[in-house]
């Protein structure tokens, strides 16, 4: 019996780091300063700590737009396995930027996707998140927008005018889209929707965006359909600061949402195992310096060390 003990220890141990070399792996898509210099890219093991990759420069160089901007770039995994992005492109521009990797190294050419080109007086289209839909095998790619006049009873001029809601466009091969509607009008200036299917419901994270009183806050509301409707908006999530930019990812039994805590000038984040009850967990994690609005993706140890031998630091 003693002698099989070190191979028992043997197939334990190799047991043990298959189960290790499953757990997954992170990658933060973010953007510095004004967006002006592309996508820069960072990644985790333990979903707290974040290491910037190809020593905090950008990994993809923005070239569509007027003002060729990558702000906010949001990434997904579609159903056909490709990592699809959107950003924003500027700052009074009426559509949103659009890419798509098979590895998060490699980009296919960029193009922009004008949203609300059929609206001459949209003022901007900030902040584009994307969605897939399983069930329907399509894409929903949503944004903040402003129409001056529309919604007057939640405009202040402390804002500059704008007043945003969260519209939306379907597409299921990134060539054709329907035309622009309105997905959520919560009742306050409203924008940096981001959405995530928990199991049971979609879930939308977003910031309330009301400057009189100033609530800059994050909210939840929920679903049963990717288009909706929403419920109203519950009561903040997050504490006495100003806060924008959410993603949202689940790991092990938990939910955490990651934020950018803009005039403190670092990165946040709130857990909640219900989606109903939160805790502040902002001194448990690290972000590299600088970073801005973005997205937190998982993905395998096998791509997470790909990407890591092409931008090593």
């Amino acid at each position: 019996m003693l002698k099989k003990l070190p191979v028992l220890i043997v197939l334990i141990a190799t047991a043990f780091t298959s189960c290790k070399a499953q757990e997954p792996a992170y990658i933060f898509t973010y953007f510095k300063g004004n967006g002006e210099d592309g996508l820069h890219l960072a990644y985790s093991i333990d979903a707290l700590n974040w290491k910037a990759l190809n020593d905090d420069e950008s990994v993809l160089t923005p070239e569509v737009g007027e003002q060729k901007l990558m702000r906010d770039p949001a990434v997904i995994k579609g159903g056909d396995g490709r990592y699809h992005m959107v950003w924003t492109t500027g700052w009074t521009e009426r559509g949103i930027g659009y890419a798509s990797s098979a590895d998060l190294i490699n980009w296919s050419e960029q193009q922009l996707i004008p949203v609300m080109e059929h609206e001459e007086t949209a003022r901007n289209c900030w902040a584009p998140e994307i969605t897939y839909d399983a069930q329907k095998d399509e894409y929903m790619i949503y944004w903040a927008t402003t129409i001056p006049g529309l919604y007057p009873e939640t405009q202040s001029e402390l804002d500059a005018g704008y007043n945003h809601r969260i519209y939306y466009t379907l597409t299921k091969d990134f060539k054709e889209f329907t035309k622009a509607r309105v997905l959520y009008d919560p009742g306050f200036n409203s924008i940096d929707a981001t959405i995530q299917w928990d199991g049971e419901q979609y879930v939308m994270i977003l910031k309330d965006e009301t400057r009189e009183p100033a609530r800059k806050n994050l909210k939840v509301a929920t679903a049963q359909n990717l288009t909706g409707p929403y419920s109203e908006a519950s009561a903040p999530i997050t504490g006495n600061y100003w806060a924008e930019g959410p993603t949202i990812i689940q790991k092990d039994e938990s939910w955490i949402v990651y934020f950018d805590k803009y005039t403190d000038h670092q990165y946040g984040a709130v857990q909640s195992a219900d989606l109903k009850n939160w805790t502040d967990i902002s001194d448990q994690v690290s972000f590299p310096d600088g970073i801005r609005h973005g997205t937190a993706i998982r993905v395998s140890p096998a791509e997470l060390k790909q990407i890591q031998e092409v931008f090593s630091n």
